[in-house]
């Protein structure tokens, strides 16, 4: 009722300029009075005043409204400072997180980039080039072995023939060392069984022109001369060391090979050994990048998450602060001139002229 009666007072003082000092009190009083609660104030006044009053009455109620709307006004105050002071502490904060998140997300993203991507490709290559050893590896292990068998089955043709040449050989000894005396029919005997042995012999072995070679003199000889016969012997004899030295020749080489095959095969076995546990680290590393990757990613799409979320919450909360400032400035606007149309309200009441005025209208 208070602030109604001061906002029509307001009305009054603004609408009708009373000066009461001045030959137009009366006029401009009665002006007043055509506002309703202007109308009200007076003839309170006129009331109160009849009644051996005084206009005290209404004047403490004006004092009071304005301590009231003052102290009203001073709670506004604070509290809009409390207000400001808790925007400010929240812009800060979010602010700050905001920065937070950007930092993390920059680092994050930047550590994919640069460390865990680089890495995952060196990881990639690195198990690619040890796919390509192994292959290597046992492409050149398939080789040697394959070279190895080819060897083997060489010395044994060659042993073969060699003993297949010895065998001829001793044979011939065996057919000459039963010469003793000539005759038509052991001279006979030993070229039918030389000719033998020269025609099961030449077809396959390497060592067939020498031994066909002394089998055809062999047979040519009539073993009458016993020097001739001799030196004949002689000759297959060296000849049978011969082979013999190629048989041992071929065996210590036979060995020599199979113990360097064993220890190509041994070297090649560990480089395999090392690649294959150089994949299971690689392959390890690759599973611990692949997951760490994977983590930064969702950590980097929750940081961004939060960015949204805490960017989101600054303007809400900026709006919401500028909406509160708003009517803050508004309130205090309509309280500050709620105080002034008060002070407006007491100034006229206390005027002596204004009691005079409404003394005079009622006969006083």
């Amino acid at each position: 009722m208070k602030s109604a009666l001061i906002a029509c007072l307001v009305l009054s003082v603004l609408s009708v300029e009373i000066s009461l000092n001045n030959v137009a009190t009366t006029q401009a009083l009665e002006k007043l009075k055509e506002s309703q609660w202007a109308s009200f104030i007076v003839d309170f006044a006129e009331v109160e005043l009849s009644s051996g009053g005084a206009l005290t009455e209404l004047v403490e109620a004006i004092n009071q409204l304005i301590d009231q709307l003052e102290e009203e006004l001073d709670d506004i105050h604070h509290a809009y400072s409390r207000r400001t002071d808790e925007h400010n502490r929240d812009v800060t904060r979010l602010e700050q997180e905001i920065q937070d998140a950007d930092r993390d997300i920059f680092n994050g993203q930047d550590f994919i980039d640069n460390v865990l991507i680089p890495q995952k490709e060196r990881f990639q290559s690195a198990l690619a080039q040890l796919k390509t050893n192994i292959e290597e590896n046992r492409r050149v292990l398939d080789g040697e072995t394959v070279n190895r068998k080819k060897q083997h089955e060489q010395f044994l043709s060659n042993i073969a023939e060699i003993n297949e040449a010895i065998g001829a050989v001793d044979e011939s000894l065996g057919l000459l060392s039963q010469i003793t005396n000539p005759s038509l029919v052991q001279f006979k005997r030993v070229q039918t069984n030389l000719n033998r042995i020269q025609s099961s012999f030449q077809n396959h072995s390497s060592f067939a022109p020498i031994i066909r070679a002394l089998l055809e003199l062999a047979t040519e000889q009539n073993f009458a001369d016993q020097g001739s016969l001799q030196q004949l012997v002689k000759i297959f004899n060296e000849l049978r060391v011969q082979f013999v030295d190629s048989l041992n020749q071929e065996t210590a080489d036979e060995n020599a090979a199979e113990t360097k095959f064993a220890e190509r095969v041994a070297q090649l076995e560990k480089e395999f050994a090392e690649f294959q546990r150089a994949v299971l680290i690689k392959n390890s590393e690759l599973a611990a990048n692949e997951q760490k990757l994977g983590e930064t990613i969702v950590y980097v799409g929750q940081r961004k998450d939060d960015r949204a979320t805490l960017t989101a919450q600054l303007q809400a909360e900026n709006d919401n602060y500028a909406a509160e400032t708003d009517l803050y400035n508004r309130t205090v606007s309509e309280y500050n001139k709620e105080i002034d149309i008060s002070k407006q309200a007491l100034g006229l009441l206390t005027q002596p002229s204004f009691e005079q005025y409404v003394k005079s209208k009622i006969g006083l």
